[in-house]
């Protein structure tokens, strides 16, 4: 990059241009390029980040390459040891090389703000990029072939901004009275004074930090209610103008999604706590633990011998529940989501919010099943009436009595269910603040994992990258929640190639981000499944010995507890009714002593 191109007006004052010209600061990028060439140090607090085509001017760009290599190899960059690797013979607005380099050196005041003074460069070089991103968006849609499908543009576009983004946040920003004039028009006049007269004023004025974060909240409070406003009015106006073929309902989806992204947007909480907060948390999770009935710290499963082993589902927690087809994943997920909402006991605080006591408010995405089948399912289990016989119609009167009485009693469970088929995790997670926002949320059941969709442009990656986005953001939810999360998944093929058909982890299938990001993993595993497929000749020796290891498998079903964050891992037997899916609590009470 030649230094010959170096504009003149460095050695003149700047005059507003009559067109609008890049986003640019050479005042700062003079400033590092001197802070450097004085201290050597100031080079490693940008070079992580500050590379040299973020420079605007090209000689600049040279300078700081240069500069860099020299640094790099451990030797030392100054005017004298810099101006070897640049041409002598340039003449930049009316100085040498040398003497250019030797004023860069001579003018730099300090090294403190050098990372400040880099972070300005490559906010510019960003906004810079920006700039053709969306020219190049423009002259794309006004030039694209027909066969050029729109939604290539709106990807690609998607993903340049994607990186963009990245790579501003990892380099971070300091915003001073110095950096951010570079970013406001300089001409305009704010109540008589300049912008950077202004901006100084600010930062002089200001008295204290104490109560900036509650200025801020009540800024953007303010900012909430003018948004709510500005929705409202957009509403009635198209109510009054809608055309006669709009339909009302489009309308209601439009207003409800600007209210979605208008609550979810923006969230000013999180961040750093002190350790004594989390303490506090800490010992209110053992007392709620030691005053229930179960001495349960999470919430009740209905399965005492797993619940003992778990201590209940742990709020903010990831629970997958995995298993090979005809193992029973959504029998046994629907039977703690019946027993959860069933046991639900509540009380309304003095400021009006619903307090869960016992049990919990489920939400149920069913992206396999409809709710119908999965309602159906829930019937068969509490009546003891198989489902296939609901479905037919062979009941009888009392059949029927039991199954309207069962219905009764499940109208007021606060059991939600969304059967929506292919719903995207991002989808997911709105659905779901949703009912916790408007009818209150304990839990979440997702069956199953494999069958939600991640963004476009992790799906393009592969699906390994997909599913790990997906459960990623389904750990992330369960935090904002502050709920646990029950995540059904497959496992792979490889199960039915061993002699011991018993799950691990290595068998999860796609990703090793399931492992990864669960708190806990549960295999559902029934030995009567595979036993029963291999029955031998009747009236053979080896009929005998099967009816034998049958029976002593028969109604039994193991939930292996593959992973579990703060627990122990281990084994839990329980009872299986494969006629109405159901799980029971192991009945040992009627059961022989060993010898």
């Amino acid at each position: 990059m030649a230094l010959q191109d170096l504009p003149a007006r460095m050695a003149a004052p700047e005059t507003v241009p009559s067109f609008r010209t890049a986003p640019h600061n050479i005042e700062a990028e003079q400033a590092l390029l001197g802070a450097i060439l004085v201290n050597n140090e100031a080079f490693y607090r940008v070079s992580d980040f500050l590379e040299p085509r973020h420079f605007f001017e090209p000689a600049h760009q040279r300078v700081y390459e240069v500069a860099g290599s020299l640094i790099r190899a451990g030797k030392v960059a100054t005017p004298v040891t810099l101006k070897t690797f640049l041409p002598a013979e340039v003449d930049i607005a009316g100085l040498t090389v040398s003497q250019y380099l030797a004023r860069l050196a001579a003018e730099a005041t300090t090294v403190i703000n050098a990372e400040d003074y880099g972070r300005t460069i490559y906010d510019l070089s960003i906004r810079r990029a920006l700039i053709i991103v969306g020219e190049d968006m423009v002259n794309v849609a006004f030039d694209a072939p027909v066969d050029f499908s729109p939604r290539n543009q709106i990807e690609d576009a998607e993903r340049r901004l994607y990186e963009l983004a990245g790579s501003l946040i990892r380099a971070g920003k300091v915003a001073t009275p110095v950096t951010l004039k570079t970013f406001l028009p300089a001409d305009v006049d704010i109540a008589g004074l300049t912008v950077s007269q202004y901006l100084a004023r600010l930062a002089a004025e200001a008295t204290t930090v104490i109560n900036a974060e509650d200025y801020g909240r009540t800024i953007y409070d303010l900012a909430l209610r003018r948004a709510l406003i500005l929705i409202g009015e957009d509403l009635v106006n198209t109510a009054y103008d809608a055309p006669v073929d709009a339909a009302p309902r489009e309308q209601i989806e439009d207003a409800e999604r600007q209210l979605y992204e208008l609550a979810e947007t923006g969230r000013y909480d999180g961040g750093f706590q002190r350790f004594a907060t989390a303490l506090t948390t800490a010992v209110d999770m053992a007392a709620r633990a030691y005053q229930r009935d179960g001495r349960l710290s999470g919430i009740a499963s209905g399965l005492a011998d797993l619940d003992r082993k778990m201590g209940g589902l742990q709020h903010s927690d990831l629970v997958i529940l995995a298993g090979r087809p005809g193992m029973g994943k959504t029998a046994l997920a629907t039977n703690i989501a019946y027993n959860i909402a069933r046991a639900w006991q509540h009380e309304i605080r003095p400021d009006g919010r619903t307090e869960t006591i016992n049990g919990g408010v489920v939400g149920f995405f069913s992206l396999e099943m409809s709710a119908g089948q999965l309602a159906n399912r829930i019937i068969s289990e509490q009546t003891g009436i198989p489902s296939h016989k609901i479905r037919r119609g062979e009941i009888d009167p009392g059949e029927f009595d039991r199954i309207a009485n069962v219905a009764r009693e499940m109208e007021t469970l606060p059991l939600f269910i969304d059967e929506t088929g292919g719903l995207s995790i991002a989808q997911l997670a709105a659905r779901a603040r949703r009912l916790k926002r408007q009818r209150g949320l304990d839990v979440l059941v997702v069956d199953y994992l494999q069958l939600l969709t991640g963004s476009t442009r992790r799906a393009a990656e592969g699906r390994v990258q997909e599913i790990t986005e997906i459960t990623t953001r389904l750990k992330a939810l369960a935090k904002e929640l502050n709920v646990p999360i029950l995540a059904l998944s497959q496992l792979s093929r490889q199960v039915e190639n061993r002699d011991d058909k018993r799950p691990q982890l290595s068998d999860l299938r796609e990703s090793g981000s399931i492992e990864q990001d669960a708190d806990v993993v549960l295999f559902v595993f029934r030995e009567e499944y595979y036993l029963s497929n291999k029955e031998p000749r009747p009236g053979s020796e080896e009929h005998m010995k099967w009816e034998a290891e049958m029976e002593a498998v028969h109604g039994k079903a193991e939930v292996i507890i593959g992973k579990q964050r703060h627990g122990p891992t281990g084994t839990v037997q329980l009872q299986f009714d494969a006629d109405v899916t159901r799980f029971y609590n192991l009945d040992t009470t009627h059961q022989f002593p060993e010898l």
